[in-house]
């Protein structure tokens, strides 16, 4: 390898920082143990408090709040009669096999694919780190999918374009998880965090008379969506591709086109979803999608997002796969989702678990007392609105180093910082935005993340044999530093501005609440 294509690996002390998050994240124990271990702590930090008699004043009604000890008969009893629902009833489990189950359909039959390759040819070489990271951004609306696909054609499509394919991947890469949680529809990530906020919720009210839709965080993402795709892009741009030289290997790679068959199902799905959209324009604005006097806020078709949009992506997905032959009538159908639901395996064992943990956390009371005390000490302090915004979203970023599953640690925080956001006067809807934000830009710089080791071996196998993780790491940090404080400058502006952040969203709790 030449000198001039040569890729820098030099040992910093962020190489060296890297390796020791390395060593740590690769010891920590799986999801569903670390919530059997947090059910184990909840379950002695509840007899300790509930034995010290301590109280606390819930400034929502008046009324003292005292610790329920989980080690005792009445625990038990509890336990043994919820232990089940405290799995099947928890929230994210139901939406999240509903999208992914619809979503899927689109993946199997080879829709997404087939869109990649109708959307990536024939790119001006100047847009090219732009579109990509475009793509990858709402690449989330297929979940992990994009972390596999959008890579490896990142790659191809910068060296077709004249430029380091190896800086096509980490473009690709990053937009696929630094703008993870930001896309223009409402995806599988957004049922997910709506789900557990909405059971964090019941720490406060436990009736569920309040909960949040899943389009509270809409507005705001799809602003994220064009300005996660401008940040990636110009870092790309400015100062990760200058570290790398001109790539002289082989630049014989091209996109490949869809078949005549791909083109069809592409086809059939754009037909299908032209008519799908026009039902639901004519069934909301003819009154039975609408709110009352035609209103989108509070309407069903905002309150039935979910299911509408499972019949948009499994349409899709059907029509595509039997118009191009993908699948061989009902059965290959049979055979698609089959394969989807046994990739769910895994969230299935960490939601029996979590589900366990949050019950066990607002049974106890403890995060209805960690979240009243919180809430106090922070008004106290004085650090209260946007120091207190800008704090959470940095303790999130130095989480995300370790634990790289979003639903595990927005299951961990909700429970306190939820309630005690709620208590500050600030809608639950704007805590998860805050969390995303936190969340979001240091998926890309992650070891934990699996993906990032299949991206280093397929840059290693086609374009750099001698690539090591420290360099991937090395241009992805100054993407996930520069987004995230860019981002949470944007979140400032736009709270400042008081817009709202989804359909009748904003960053306040409305009045009443509480």
């Amino acid at each position: 390898m030449s000198k001039e294509n040569a890729t820098i690996h030099k040992k910093s002390a962020m190489d060296s920082f890297l390796n020791v998050i390395e060593k740590v994240c690769n010891k920590l124990p799986s999801p569903p143990f670390i919530f059997m271990g947090l059910f184990a702590l909840v379950a002695v930090l509840s007899f300790i408090v509930s034995a010290t008699g301590a109280s606390v004043i819930n400034p929502s009604n008046g009324e003292a709040v005292m610790a329920q000890k989980f080690l005792s008969i009445e625990g038990l009893h509890w336990f043994l009669s919820n232990m089940v629902k405290n799995f099947t009833g928890f929230a994210p489990l139901g939406l999240v096999i509903t999208m992914t189950l619809g979503i899927g359909l689109c993946e199997e039959s080879g829709l997404v694919m087939s869109l990649l390759r109708a959307g990536l040819s024939n790119v001006p070489p100047a847009i090219v780190p732009f579109l990509i990271a475009f793509i990858g951004t709402v690449g989330n609306i297929a979940s992990d999918t994009a972390n596999v696909i959008v890579p490896p054609v990142a790659g191809i499509l910068f060296l077709a374009a004249g430029r380091h394919p190896v800086v096509g991947m980490i473009c690709g890469y990053a937009g696929a998880n630094a703008g993870f949680t930001a896309n223009l529809m409402i995806a599988g990530t957004d049922s997910l965090l709506q789900g557990i906020t909405n059971t964090a919720i019941l720490t406060l009210i436990p009736d569920g008379s309040y909960q949040v839709d899943v389009t509270c965080n809409w507005f705001f993402m799809i602003a994220s969506t064009f300005f996660c795709t401008v940040v990636i892009g110009g870092v790309v741009t400015l100062m990760v591709e200058p570290r790398f030289g001109k790539y002289t290997g082989a630049a014989d790679e091209k996109i490949e086109k869809n078949t005549a068959e791909q083109s069809k199902g592409l086809k059939a799905a754009g037909l299908f979803a032209l008519i799908y959209i026009i039902i639901l324009l004519v069934l909301f604005f003819t009154g039975p999608l609408a709110a009352e006097g035609g209103a989108f806020i509070g309407s069903p078709f905002l309150s039935g997002l979910i299911p509408i949009l499972f019949v948009l992506f499994a349409g899709c997905g059907v029509v595509c796969g039997l118009a191009s032959g993908t699948f061989k009538g009902t059965a290959g159908i049979t055979k698609a989702m089959n394969k989807q639901m046994a990739g769910m395996a895994s969230f299935v064992s960490f939601t029996f678990f979590a589900g366990q943990f949050q019950s066990l956390f607002n049974w106890t009371k403890l995060g209805t007392m960690l979240a009243i005390v919180g809430a106090d000490a922070l008004e106290s302090l004085g650090l209260v609105g946007i120091p207190m915004f800008v704090m959470f979203i940095l303790l999130t970023t130095c989480i995300n180093m370790f634990m790289s599953s979003g639903s595990a640690k927005w299951a961990i925080l909700a429970p306190i910082f939820v309630p005690m956001f709620m208590l500050l006067g600030y809608h639950p809807g704007f805590t998860q935005l805050l969390y995303r934000l936190g969340d979001s830009p240091t998926n890309a710089i992650t070891p934990v993340s699996p993906y990032i080791w299949m991206v280093l071996e397929i840059a290693r196998t086609k374009y750099d044999k001698d690539l090591e993780l420290g360099t991937m790491i090395g241009g992805l940090v100054p993407i996930a530093i520069v987004l995230e404080v860019l981002w949470i400058i944007f979140m400032i502006i736009w709270y400042i501005a008081g817009l709202p952040i989804g359909p009748g969203v904003g960053a306040a709790l409305p009045a009443g609440i509480l």
